[in-house]
């Protein structure tokens, strides 16, 4: 077991299940070796962990798993890089590094009573999908549900069999497109913000949250403020590599802000004087 006083050592977890959500991407299901650490184990939607393999290193990655399931936690994973390659070729019994988790996280008692939208894309619906869970777990503590997901092409789609369960669910409207149709796709064809015109989202007593690729932020954020959403209720994460992820480093900071410790949740308002000041 890691030593507690020394933040830089990770604890094993054994993979439990891996789940491919797309050629590229995967969801592992983990569990600490530490039945202690993992009864123990604690996080908020939106947090994040630092996972590592021997002799690659580590990198951060964010729970999509609702933190009300104790007995393992889940990471949905792009292949992008050395790290992540090898991951991908782990299977069940194979154990990995985690330390964490960090962050602030999404607010969560904080918009209990309100109409939720969600706006994700690709792998961005994977924090996501931690809040969305706990959302839907304790349903009668929040207002309408509205979930908007765009990815390239329906092959890139993740958590397929979910978004059909969210969208069964009471007050629950799911909305989905592509970039790029195939021949068997006869749904939405459009970027993300496309579908803000086939659905009405008011702005009253309603939190919105974003996270995406980087190119479709801004956008997304620009029509909910047409819509009339606060800023200080449009809420997404800063998509920024980081290092350490306790803020020793330095590689995240931005400003007086270091975006592992201070976020890597914001709401617009503070991310525009965020940027402001960088």
């Amino acid at each position: 077991m890691a030593n507690r006083e020394n933040p830089y050592l990770p604890y094993p977890a054994v993979i439990q299940r891996v789940k491919e959500e797309t050629s590229d991407i995967k969801t592992f299901s983990l569990a600490f070796k530490d039945k202690a650490r993992q009864t123990t184990f604690y996080y908020r939607p939106g947090q994040f962990v630092q996972v590592s393999i021997l002799g690659l290193g580590e990198a951060p990655i964010s729970l999509s798993s609702a933190p009300c399931c104790n007995g393992s936690f889940e990471l949905s994973v792009k292949r992008s890089g050395r790290l992540t390659e090898r991951l991908h070729q782990l299977k069940p019994g194979d154990e990995i590094g985690i330390r964490g988790p960090y962050g602030n996280g999404f607010p969560y008692e904080e918009i209990k009573g309100k109409n939720i939208v969600f706006v994700g894309g690709g792998i961005g619906l994977a924090p996501l999908r931690s809040l969305i869970n706990s959302i839907i777990a304790n349903r009668d503590d929040f207002g309408s549900l509205q979930i908007l997901y765009g990815a390239r092409t329906p092959a890139d789609l993740v958590f397929k069999d979910e978004l059909n369960c969210w969208s069964e669910t009471d007050g629950v409207e799911v909305l989905v497109t592509v970039d790029i149709g195939d021949e068997r796709w006869t749904g939405n064809v459009g970027v993300v913000t496309t579908l803000f015109a086939k659905t009405r989202i008011s702005a009253d007593n309603t939190a919105a949250f974003i996270c995406g690729p980087p190119v479709m932020i801004p956008f997304v954020i620009r029509d909910l403020l047409e819509i009339g959403l606060p800023e200080e209720w449009i809420i997404c994460t800063l998509e920024r590599h980081m290092k350490c992820g306790i803020g020793k480093c330095g590689h995240c900071n931005i400003g007086s802000k270091y975006v592992c410790l201070d976020g890597p949740v914001f709401n617009y308002r503070e991310l525009k004087q965020l940027l402001e000041s960088f």
